[in-house]
Parts: structure tokens; sequence; C-alpha cells
């Protein structure tokens, strides 16, 4: 990889990481419910789950998942449904405070944040644009690593500013009402972002 091509897929990284998307959309309601500190496993799930996807995809995994139109489609399904039951949690979320997390409500755990990635159509598509445009057919198991490892350290802090962000607004959002209103607001936007997925998949299976 040449040093342009290095910094065009840093550029690359960083775009695709922090602008919206069901994880940031929910990484942003995880910091304001739970705090920027309980949200940490969420953030590196992601980041970490992420660089692995990456790396799998780049020695053939997501050739041999995507090469039937019915598993592909199928596996976006499943992702579909989950973030539509992520959309509803969001709903019946409520601001507590820290002492409870731990008795009440738990934020989303390191390996479920990991998983998810396999099954988020966003995801998909960031590393499907990563591995065609920045890797060869004839690169190494080293090549697929360090794209891997770059992905996962220029995607961390991009998406744990959407925590930080979620926290911060604790102090500007204070009451419950607002914090429902936020919650709404954010199933809405986790909806919208799988509008043209979720319609992919209806006109595959129905049409």
């Amino acid at each position: 990889m040449t040093i342009y091509a290095f910094f065009s897929f840093i550029l690359y990284c960083f775009v695709t990481s922090i602008t919206p998307g069901p994880n940031n959309i929910m990484l942003l309601s995880s910091g304001l419910n739970f705090g920027f500190k309980s949200t940490i496993p969420h953030i590196l799930g992601v980041g970490i789950g992420f660089s692995i996807m990456v790396i799998l995809v780049g020695l053939g995994i997501g050739n041999l998942l995507t090469s039937s139109q019915i598993i592909y489609e199928s596996i976006k399904a499943v992702g579909i449904v989950y973030l539509i039951y992520l959309a509803y949690q969001l709903l019946k979320s409520d601001i507590i405070d820290e002492k409870e997390i731990k008795q009440t409500k738990q934020p989303i755990t390191f390996l479920q944040a990991a998983l998810f990635q396999w099954v988020n159509p966003k995801a998909w598509v960031m590393v499907i644009g990563a591995v065609t445009t920045y890797i060869s057919h004839s690169s190494s198991l080293n090549s697929f690593i360090f794209l891997g490892l770059v992905y996962g350290l220029v995607n961390i802090p991009s998406i744990g500013l959407w925590a930080y962000v979620g926290n911060k607004l604790k102090k500007f959002i204070k009451n419950k009402q607002k914090i429902q209103i936020f919650n709404i607001v954010m199933a809405s936007m986790l909806l919208l972002s799988i509008c043209y997925p979720m319609y992919e998949v209806v006109i595959f299976f129905l049409g």
C-alpha cells in the first residue's frame, strides 16, 4: 500500500466510522442513559469486533457469506429484526443513577457489540468497501491484519465521541420527559437507518 493509499484509507475509516449509523446512534443513547464509563465495553466491542470482521472478510469469509444472495439477504433480515428490537429497547429506556445501573439495567456488552457487527447492514457496506478498494486478491494475511488494526484504531475514538457527547447531554437534559423525547428521536433515527435495507430484503423475498 502506497503512502497515498494509506492516508486515503485513514480518511475512509474516519468518515465511515464517525457518520451516523446504528452503532453511533446506540452509543449516543448509551452515553446518555448509562454514562461514558459504562459504555466503554460497547465502544470496544464495536471497534474490535469490526476489526476482526475486516480481517475475516478479507480472508474470504465475506465471499463465502455473500456468494449466495439468499444467505446475504437472510443476514440482513436478521440484522434488521435486531435493530427494530434495539429501537424498541430505546423507547423503553429512562436515564438512571449510576449506582443503579448494575442493579436494574445494563448497557450492551462487549460480546454483544462485537457480534452485532455481523448483522449490521452498515458494517457490511463499510467492510466490503474497504476490502475491495484497498486490498487485492494477492494480498497476504499480514495485509488483512494491518487493515483491520488500522480500521480499529481509527474507529474506536471516532465512535467513542458519540458516547462522550451522549454523556455530556446529561447536563442539558435533566428531566425524565426530555430523556424520553431524546430516546424517541434516537429510536426513530435507528429505524430510519434501516429503511432502505428493509426495502431491499422485502423486494428480494417477495419480488
